[in-house]
């Protein structure tokens, strides 16, 4: 491979020194593809999702390195949290990427990811985000660029009184009868809400809390066995540390009722009575169903993540400068753009999943054969359909 590519023998530690490069020059790299991308492409369009997650750290040295939210399911480690912005349906292709602390909020880091590709985007388009981004001085800084947005909003108090008591003698409109889903609009001087509610959704929601008031009347069943026998509590109900006195009073009211009652009390507990519904928000008069299938689109980049997370395998990271960081994370985001350019350019693959584009191009081989006067000829094989695709190959035999 080197003496093809014309590249000097290194050392292992060389390819680490490439990250910190590759980071110290994070931001000129990141404008320059930026560049490319609008010069060789000419979108139709420049809506655009952003999203964040999470990403765990091996090691305690990184400085960016902090304990937060863990998307990943480990909070006993420390993170850091990634912002990606995707030029949505039908384009799909991330732009941008930021990094910041691991205990970094989306309403903060918003302003990072939007401000990375703001100039980018034509006005009067669309950017999307999930409710963990919205705020008012977020919305308003869309706005300011002449953006409009789709967001998500917490259901508070107030709908529970004026749309979700009233839902259904409200007339709702069918807005997707696969899912049973049905919304209705509200207009404000500088917003629209669209309140949903699916029945779908409600059933999950449902199933999802029974579970739950079963744990807790067997987790409350459990403790009153161990008061009735006078044992201790069972482990997981206690404070496991050798460091920590404590004295423990429990009293359950299972010893006054019969289970039926006792599920009664979780339950009007659990459920809230806004199970099913969920409320978006945009600058924008849309239909509900044109509002609907906005948001669903923003899954693409949901998409993204899990790529680069699973099939590019940009996890674990193990490197402990910023620099270090911000170049893996580079050289990751550059190998998730090369693949959503191929499934942009070749439509054949539009669909196809990125693991099965990799595993395709990974088993190309060349094969060198030397022969008789000494110089050497090159055999390529492993081709199969997408491979062929990508290369413009129409026929070739292995």
């Amino acid at each position: 491979m080197l003496e093809t590519f014309d590249i000097d023998s290194f050392e292992q530690r060389t390819i680490y020194r490439v990250f910190e490069i590759t980071g110290e020059n994070y931001e000129e790299i990141m404008l320059g593809v930026q560049d490319s991308i609008f010069r060789i492409y000419d979108f139709p369009h420049t809506n655009t999702n952003f999203d964040w997650t999470s990403i765990v750290l091996f090691g305690n040295k990184c400085p960016i390195g902090k304990r937060g939210y863990s998307r990943d399911h480990r909070p006993d480690k420390k993170q850091i949290t990634v912002g990606l912005s995707e030029l949505a349906t039908p384009i799909d292709m991330p732009i941008g990427m930021t990094i910041r602390e691991g205990n970094i909020n989306d309403q903060v880091h918003f302003n990072d990811t939007f401000d990375q590709v703001v100039n980018r985007l034509k006005p009067g388009s669309m950017v999307v985000f999930d409710q963990g981004a919205n705020r008012k001085t977020n919305l308003d800084k869309v706005e300011a660029h002449k953006l409009k947005y789709v967001t998500a909003r917490q259901i508070n108090k107030s709908d529970d009184k004026t749309w979700i008591k009233n839902f259904r003698e409200l007339n709702p409109e069918l807005v997707d009868e696969r899912y049973g889903v049905y919304g209705l609009k509200k207009k404000f001087p500088s917003r629209i809400n669209y309140l949903f509610f699916s029945e779908d959704l409600h059933k999950n929601q449902m199933e999802s809390k029974f579970r739950k008031v079963d744990r807790l009347f067997r987790e409350a069943e459990t403790i009153q066995k161990s008061l009735d026998n006078k044992r201790k509590l069972p482990r997981k109900y206690r404070i496991n540390n050798p460091l920590v006195d404590c004295e423990y009073s429990y009293q359950t009211k299972l010893d006054s009722m019969d289970e039926d009652t006792a599920k009664k009390i979780l339950k009007k507990a659990c459920i809230a009575g806004r199970e099913g519904f969920f409320c978006l928000v945009s600058s924008e008069d849309l239909t509900l169903s044109e509002l609907l299938q906005i948001y669903r689109q923003k899954d693409s980049i949901e998409k993204i993540f899990n790529s680069l997370k699973n099939e590019i395998d940009i996890r674990p990271l193990r490197v402990w400068s910023n620099t270090s960081i911000y170049g893996a994370l580079l050289i990751g985001f550059l190998s998730q753009l090369i693949m959503s350019m191929i499934r942009y350019d070749q439509s054949e693959l539009k669909h196809t999943s990125v693991k099965f584009i990799r595993q395709s191009l990974s088993n190309l081989t060349v094969t060198y054969e030397r022969i008789e006067n000494g110089s050497k000829r090159m055999i390529f094989s492993n081709f199969d359909p997408i491979s062929n695709e990508i290369l413009g190959l129409k026929s070739v035999k292995t």
